[in-house]
């Protein structure tokens, strides 16, 4: 009898596993993309060891410095520009989105909005590619759920190395 519940409890877990990979995969091939233009961060907290720290002009616009006017987790809208840039446009109160809108999640953690991580992770040693990050590259589920892709320059070219 234990065996059989220990054959199935594992089975669930890598049922489980297997639909979260899914679900991020799916996204990563068809996710709507929205670029986040990045707000200034402390210098010294730019470049930590293998990560960068990050904030986003969405969050400022919506929140300003403070979370004290959020209330918890939830939406705001964007509006997508023909570059793919987003800018903040309200909180979502649940009417309908208007054409070139996007909804996205946040969640207040640590008295920060975060849109899915604020920090950005790379290879040691490739601290020089993402020096002149100015943009975020997100992929938007359709439930607003957001995923970091990539950072962008100024001329919202890619940055990283070359593959």
């Amino acid at each position: 009898m234990r065996k059989t519940i220990a054959i199935i409890a594992g089975l669930a877990v890598l049922a489980a596993a297997n639909y979260t990979i899914y679900s991020r995969e799916r996204q990563l091939a068809e996710g709507a993309i929205v670029l986040l233009e990045l707000a200034p961060v402390d210098p010294r907290s730019l470049m930590q060891g293998d990560y960068m720290a990050l904030r986003y002009k969405a969050a400022d616009d919506a929140f300003g410095r403070t979370t004290e006017t959020a209330v918890g987790d939830g939406h705001i809208i964007v509006k997508v520009d023909e570059r793919g840039v987003g800018a903040f446009v309200r909180r979502d109160g649940g009417e309908p989105l208007a054409p070139g809108e996007v909804r996205l999640r946040y969640r207040i953690r640590d008295e920060q909005v975060k849109f899915a991580t604020n920090a950005f992770f790379f290879q040691e040693g490739h601290a020089q590619y993402y020096e002149r990050a100015r943009y975020g590259e997100f992929r938007v589920a359709p439930s607003g759920a957001l995923m970091l892709t990539t950072l962008r320059g100024e001329k919202l070219e890619s940055l990283g190395p070359k593959s």
